[in-house]
């Protein structure tokens, strides 16, 4: 098989190709000399493109696309996250479709049904909020749709949804907590007490996989680690891989998410492109309890995850030493 991959220089795209490309023929969108040069690393062939300037033609003769690619900054505009989650999600679909592509995974997030409450144990029958509070939520919740509606009889698309995917290159999850720990930033909210899922990068990436063959197309797929824990033990366990160890101070909820919504309100007034100190979403996932039932992919799919928290854990470990990163 032919498999195009977007955001394959970045975190999840890279293992992507990486465990692709032992099995298929893999081909990577590249930006830049840089992107290039990363995705080829992974085992990829670039194809010069971007998500606001791919053709059908960038496409020629794939099998099936892995769409990876999204803004998933701390901050950003309205503008910045539609742009790159929606509307660029639209061109390669259209681009795909008009090439003759048979498969179409593009990676989701539970984020999309996140409006600053609570997620206990949902699953694919959650709908969407009927009012987004974050951008990252609605674009990502929009994009999904669009790619959901497109599935046809000759083109069928899925979904993959994992819960904050952490492991090896992470870019999104631990530098952050390692940044706030290392300022003297870090503060728990109520304690680090909510429950949490969890998505290592690797089972994610098995996921993707199986659903290039078994995903039923126009369908949507959560997938999770076996293991679950409060805020609390995952972060601190993450941070413990660094040799660093997160401070007991918290904050109650109640008091850091209006300020939170404060805070976010002045950046954006000032318009301000450094992020903010603290932000209304990442304070609200802090303080949600998000706990996802996989049983549809465990039955539709056949996935189980093949990375344990206490293995992927350990290599993180090992990694830092390894590199003498912390």
């Amino acid at each position: 098989m032919k498999i195009f991959v977007t955001g394959g220089s970045g975190f999840i795209g890279g293992h992507v190709i990486e465990v692709l490309a032992a099995e298929h023929s893999v081909v990577a969108m590249a930006r830049s000399d840089r992107s290039a040069e990363r995705v080829t690393g992974y085992g990829a062939e670039p194809v010069r493109c971007a998500l606001d300037t791919i053709e059908p033609a960038h496409l020629d003769g794939v099998d099936a696309v892995v769409h990876c690619a999204a803004f998933v900054e701390e901050w950003g505009t309205r503008e910045q996250f539609w742009s790159a989650n929606v509307d660029g999600t639209t061109r390669v679909l259209e681009a795909a479709r008009a090439a003759g592509v048979g498969r179409f995974i593009h990676v989701g997030t539970e984020a999309a049904l996140f409006d600053g409450h609570d997620l206990v144990e949902v699953d694919e029958t959650q709908p969407y909020p009927v009012r987004h509070r974050f951008y990252y939520s609605e674009s990502k919740a929009e994009a999904e749709r669009r790619v959901l509606a497109a599935n046809s009889g000759q083109f069928h698309t899925v979904s993959i949804r994992p819960r904050m995917v952490w492991g090896p290159r992470d870019t999104t999850v631990l530098p952050v907590v390692l940044r706030m720990i290392d300022s003297g930033q870090w503060r728990w909210i109520d304690g680090g007490r909510p429950l949490t899922s969890v998505t290592h990068v690797r089972n994610l990436v098995e996921g993707i996989r199986l659903a290039l063959d078994r995903g039923e197309g126009g369908n949507a797929y959560f997938v999770v680690d076996a293991e679950r824990s409060t805020i609390r033990q995952m972060i601190t366990e993450l941070a413990a891989t660094q040799h660093r160890t997160p401070p007991d101070a918290s904050i109650p909820s109640a008091l850091a998410r209006p300020v939170a919504w404060a805070v976010d309100t002045l950046w954006g007034l000032l318009r301000l492109s450094a992020p903010p100190p603290m932000t209304h979403f990442a304070v609200s996932m802090m303080a949600s309890t998000v706990t996802i039932c996989g049983d549809k992919a465990r039955e539709e799919l056949g996935y189980e995850p093949v990375v344990s928290r206490e293995a992927g854990l350990a290599e993180l470990a090992e990694m830092s030493s390894t590199t003498g990163a912390g």
